[in-house]
């Protein structure tokens, strides 16, 4: 009985530990965001092996087409049907009933869009901010303190160091023209240790956090792996300038034309700089940005978390704290929907984290070089 009770237990995609019904079928947080964020763009994805890939735990990243196949497969659907895709076997019921509570036929609706997902999390968000009192607690100064004197320590100095890992000439500000044949090994071992250097400083970051650090040790892995990209991008963000669509790390300019010989798909890094631009219009000023990046890892939906609870309220005090922030801003700021907008551009974040880990899958010398990357994109 213990063994099946497990199995049952267990994503009927991948194998990893359920966490309860999504869309429909018992599955992992991992593949509910997949199906989620996939499902309503599927037309693009096709298998390079026919069909053929073994998705497990390990694997369930490498072929996005089999991935979502499999969870179609399973009975994942994109819209809320009758109660017969959960299982009425009252023996099944209660083996699950110590890990999993069986929703209502109607708990899960059709599948919704980032932007509406987007705008549903900011009206929660804004419920509760509204509760708040205006300006910022005790409380809230010290969490803001505390981000920003870890971000000074390891995060905000960290662009310039850029310098001392192997660029290549052309990457220097003062050479305007990229050269015809550009030797490709170099520029993709240059972004491997700078792309590895950054992860480093964001685990440092988030170890001088005490709040992250009270979470059991599995929780901050789990968490740093869903998050380390996005508050990569972040902090990036910051050089970013909008005139020449370029990054400007110390002495150092980064393109879109460096990105794509490194080996990233057009569509990527269109998205990628797309992404930037709205971002560094909103004019963020530090504070906004650290909050930002907590908000991203104190994510309690990240795979393999299980102090959810916890987490939640983490993240809870982070958005009251962002948007009181924000309304004591506000004879600063123009724009009174700015912090909808950084909830929105967090949605889209995530996107682009999961697409990213897919091009780094592709590029198979990068993947090779960057073992750090390569476990948190697994």
């Amino acid at each position: 009985m213990a063994g099946g009770e497990d199995e049952l237990r267990n994503c009927v995609v991948c194998g990893d530990r359920a966490t309860g019904y999504h869309f429909h079928a018992l599955t992992c947080e991992g593949c509910k965001g997949f199906f989620r964020r996939t499902a309503v763009k599927s037309s693009g994805l096709a298998c390079r092996f026919a069909g053929s890939c073994k998705i497990s735990k390990a694997q369930r990243r490498h072929c996005p087409a089999c991935r979502l196949q499999k969870c179609l497969d399973a009975g994942m659907k994109k819209d809320s049907e009758s109660a017969s895709s959960h299982p009425k076997n009252p023996q099944t019921i209660s083996l699950l009933a110590p890990v999993l509570t069986v929703p209502s036929p109607h708990s899960e609706h059709m599948i919704l869009s980032a932007e509406a997902l987007a705008l549903r999390r900011a009206k929660q968000a804004q419920r509760r901010a509204q509760r708040a009192p205006p300006g910022l607690s005790k409380e809230q100064k010290e969490l803001v303190q505390t981000l920003l004197e870890a971000h000074a320590r390891h995060m905000s100095t960290m662009f310039g160091q850029f310098v001392c890992f192997r660029p290549l000439p052309h990457l220097f500000t003062h050479h305007q023209q990229l050269p015809a044949s550009l030797p490709m090994l170099p520029l993709l071992m240059h972004y491997a240790d700078v792309n590895t250097f950054m992860v480093q400083q964001v685990i440092k970051f988030t170890k001088d956090l005490p709040f992250f650090r009270s979470l059991l040790i599995e929780d901050q892995i789990s968490l740093l792996k869903g998050a380390a990209v996005e508050i990569c991008h972040i902090a990036l963000n910051t050089t970013f300038c909008l005139r020449t669509r370029n990054f400007f790390c110390g002495p150092l300019r980064y393109t879109e034309e460096d990105g794509a010989l490194v080996g990233f798909q057009k569509e990527f890094l269109e998205l990628i700089f797309r992404f930037h631009g709205t971002l560094r219009r909103l004019q963020l000023q530090e504070p906004e940005y650290v909050l930002m990046a907590a908000m991203a890892l104190f994510s309690p939906d990240r795979p393999g978390v299980t102090q959810r609870d916890k987490i939640d309220q983490l993240q809870e005090e982070v958005a009251l704290t962002l948007h009181s922030h924000l309304r004591s801003q506000q004879p600063r700021l123009r724009d009174r929907f700015l912090y909808a907008k950084l909830l929105g551009l967090l949605a889209e974040l995530r996107s682009l984290n999961d697409a990213y880990g897919q091009q780094i899958q592709h590029i198979q010398e990068l993947s090779a070089m960057m073992p750090l990357l390569q476990e948190i994109c697994s």
